[in-house]
């Protein structure tokens, strides 16, 4: 017997509803048996594997920032982008009607990355900045202005890029336009939101670096 989840409902939530209505059942393990079979038998048992992948995706991404700029507050700053972009995923897949699976998250993977790429351009050039002599709030501004044409040239490259995936018609094209609309819509936060609270977060981090280690002179003997 094959199915497919109502309009607005994920395949995980067909599947749990499928579940609960066996659990339900009297004797209905003696007359029915319930397994899965093709995608939805891997999208059980990888169930558990998107948060991990994720979780792995931002972990090294922190850590490969943390050895560029040899420090640990700094990637703070570039990771504040991926929230963003994430909420601009996820509110552009509900406003469509689109499923969460596993297309979707593929989507979100790319988009911690492409985000992040953003907020490293900012960031290393007002780090730069601040090597120069600037202050804290001159070199996030100059580093704003600095690299804003590109960011947006790139951003806006990679978006109209992705446009088919959204718009794709055809066989396969609810995996086509899982994954578009999701690094579309997340891509769009990223870039025109996102970019104004950047400067905003490496200010504060940089302010608080900067206190810490004023307070840690003071406490050192002569």
């Amino acid at each position: 017997m094959l199915g497919e989840p109502a309009p607005g409902y994920s395949t995980g939530q067909a599947m749990a509803a499928l579940e609960d209505v066996m659990r339900n059942m009297e004797d209905a393990s003696e007359q029915y048996q319930l397994f899965w079979t093709g995608a939805s038998r891997q999208e059980r048992e990888g169930g558990g594997a998107a948060g991990l992948a994720f979780g792995f995706a931002i972990l090294m991404v922190f850590l490969l920032l943390a050895a560029q700029y040899e420090r640990w507050t700094l990637p703070f700053a570039v990771l504040t982008a991926i929230p963003f972009a994430v909420f601009g995923a996820v509110m552009a897949t509900w406003v469509l009607g689109l499923q969460n699976n596993i297309y979707f998250q593929v989507g979100l993977l790319v988009l911690i990355g492409l985000s992040a790429k953003n907020a490293i351009l900012i960031v290393e050039f007002a780090t730069s900045n601040r090597k120069r002599g600037m202050s804290i709030l001159a070199s996030a501004l100059t580093a704003c202005r600095q690299r804003f044409r590109p960011i947006l040239m790139t951003s806006l490259a990679f978006i109209l890029g992705a446009m088919p995936l959204a718009f794709g018609s055809g066989a396969g094209a609810a995996a086509r336009q899982a994954v578009g609309v999701t690094v579309v819509g997340g891509m769009l936060v990223a870039t025109f939101i996102s970019i104004f609270f950047i400067p905003v977060f490496y200010q504060w981090i940089e302010k608080r670096t900067l206190q810490m280690k004023l307070k840690r002179q003071k406490r050192l003997p002569g």
